[in-house]
């Protein structure tokens, strides 16, 4: 929260330079991955609004539902000089630009949206150009963020890795090769892991583990992203791994 005591009129100018300087961002979306967005910016040197209507006001906006409603791009494509950072690991931005058909001004990127991969040290994100670089520097480099620049795929580089993990210890409590419950505890106490499998699946969403694995394997038909019956059972049943 920005708050100015305003005594005279030289105050009105350094108030006027202080907002000029402080980022407005806006923030659209619901759940733990908002909850954990806000976690993450708590303190920094921003104006955060939350679920408005897009507009030039904002310098950044995070959009971590995009994946949900992905006609929202039409909202923002005009924005000439806003960062839009859309939370997609299950499009490619190439293909949703493609989709969209329609010149695109803004300076768009994707982020791991995924909870659990927000309010960490590293964000990971895609540009749909490489010439926005130095914009998405600037301004998160501003609030303090840290990122890494992957390349522009379904599934980026580390949800692609756990949701594989995850499908695979699937695989292996079906086939009656060991429970969950073991699975978990190998993987936190052999990898280091911060969650076994499961129950990272359960912090994620299992809805949104089986939607990347989705897209994954539809886009590249690699095995590896094959659906485990099990996880597929688990998501039509909207049940967590562990109740």
């Amino acid at each position: 929260m920005l708050l100015l005591l305003l005594k005279n009129t030289s105050d009105f100018v350094a108030a006027e330079i202080i907002l000029y300087l402080v980022m407005h961002i806006l923030l659209i979306g619901n759940g733990e991955r908002l909850r954990e967005t806000q976690r993450k910016l708590a303190g920094v040197q921003a104006i955060i609004h939350v679920n408005q209507r897009p507009s030039t006001a904002y310098q950044i906006i995070i959009d971590l539902d995009f994946d949900e409603v992905p006609n929202r791009l039409a909202q923002y494509a005009l924005l000439k000089d806003t960062l839009v950072i859309l939370g997609t690991v299950q499009q490619q931005l190439a293909a949703i630009v493609h989709s969209y058909n329609k010149p695109v001004q803004c300076h768009l990127a994707a982020l791991n949206a995924l909870a659990t991969f927000i309010n960490r040290k590293l964000w990971e994100i895609s540009l749909y150009n490489a010439t926005d670089e130095p914009i998405l520097e600037q301004r998160l480099k501003a609030l303090g963020i840290e990122y890494r620049v992957v390349n522009d795929r379904v599934g980026m580089v580390t949800p692609r890795i756990v949701c594989m993990i995850i499908n695979e210890a699937c695989y292996t409590v079906q086939e009656g090769t060991a429970s969950m419950i073991d699975i978990d505890n190998a993987m936190k106490l052999g990898t280091r892991y911060p969650h076994g499998p499961f129950e990272w699946a359960d912090k994620i969403g299992v809805a949104d583990v089986y939607k990347t694995l989705y897209a994954l394997y539809h886009d590249t038909y690699d095995e590896r992203y094959k659906i485990c019956p099990m996880l597929k059972t688990y998501y039509l049943k909207q049940q967590r791994f562990y109740a």
